[in-house]
């Protein structure tokens, strides 16, 4: 008997966005929906596990936890990269890591919902109105404003289109663009303290890397305009999230607009659930519908294709 283990489905719905009867009678597919992080734990519930199918980042593969999956042979990540899991590592233990396809707009899409949210005050409308008031804030409009693009690749410059249908000023910075690739999403490229300072939105799009941890600080912060808005839907570690809460707390910034957090998921004491100066979302930029077909439907391929002895979207060096 061969056995899957799915793990971290949230809204329980991996059974339903993929063929898995089409696997062979002897594969067992088990899913499990709440989420583990002490590693003894993950070891009492996977060390009978074969393949494991990881939910993007939800649950790190790091060398300590791979050495005691004996069993574990095929580790399939959701989309083609994933820091949390140590390639290395799972190369040195005899287990291959293979990926999935994704999709490139679901995180554009929801930046512009917190975008829009934090700006007209949705969801405190929404409670309110729901609570027997009416018109309880005013709203700030777009056009106008300056969009800050902290990163102008895939998903910035699909952020970046929206914000000029807005009639936005744009503006960008990352450590590789020029002026001639901003160009081409009618955004100026500006220094980082330029960005910074001039943006009264100013949104994240980098992936996190040694470069991009703690990108944005105390330091940071303080330049920012008081009225200007933070969104980052890229990593929660590319913010230093100490400095952004005294920054929210001290409205040294008029708000934030958060899909990523340094510990996922939220713990239930953290500061960020009582600021009221914030939009927060629960890591939900790729979750969608179409974005689960995809990656579901390419890891049933990937198992399907490994127990053949053809494996396919291979990820790490043989070992």
């Amino acid at each position: 008997m061969t056995r899957v283990a799915l793990l971290d489905d949230y809204q329980d719905v991996a059974l339903q966005m993929a063929d898995w009867q089409s696997l062979p009678a002897d594969v067992e597919v088990q899913v499990f929906r709440n989420h583990l992080s002490d590693e003894d734990a993950l070891v009492e519930r996977l060390k009978d596990i074969h393949i494991i199918m990881a939910m993007r980042e939800r649950t790190p593969f790091q060398r300590s936890l791979l050495q005691r999956l004996p069993n574990l042979k095929l580790l399939i990540t959701a989309g083609m990269r994933n820091a949390s899991i140590d390639l290395q590592a799972a190369s040195d233990c005899g287990v291959m890591v293979c990926g999935t396809e994704g999709l490139g707009y679901p995180t554009a899409e929801l930046t512009w919902g917190l975008i829009l949210s934090l700006m007209r005050r949705i969801p405190r409308e929404d409670q309110a109105t729901r609570n027997g008031q009416w018109q309880v804030t005013t709203g700030l409009g777009l056009q106008g404003k300056t969009l800050g693009l902290m990163g102008l690749g895939r998903l910035g410059s699909q952020v970046a289109a929206v914000g000029k249908a807005f009639k936005m000023n744009l503006i960008a910075w990352s450590q590789n663009l020029t002026a001639e690739r901003a160009a081409q999403s009618d955004a100026a490229l500006v220094s980082k303290d330029e960005l910074i300072a001039q943006s009264d939105i100013l949104s994240i799009h980098l992936i996190l890397s040694g470069r991009t941890q703690g990108l944005i600080g105390a330091r940071e912060l303080s330049m920012m305009k008081p009225t200007a808005y933070l969104v980052n839907t890229s990593r929660g570690p590319i913010v230093d999230e100490p400095a952004l809460i005294q920054a929210l707390e001290n409205d040294t910034i008029a708000g934030a607009g958060l899909d990523v957090f340094d510990v996922e998921p939220l713990p239930l004491d953290h500061p960020f659930r009582r600021l009221d100066n914030i939009v927060i979302t629960p890591h939900i930029g790729y979750v969608t519908d179409e974005t689960y077909r995809v990656f579901y439907g390419d890891a049933l391929e990937d198992i399907q294709a490994f127990l053949k002895g053809e494996p396919i979207r291979v990820l790490n060096p043989a070992s």
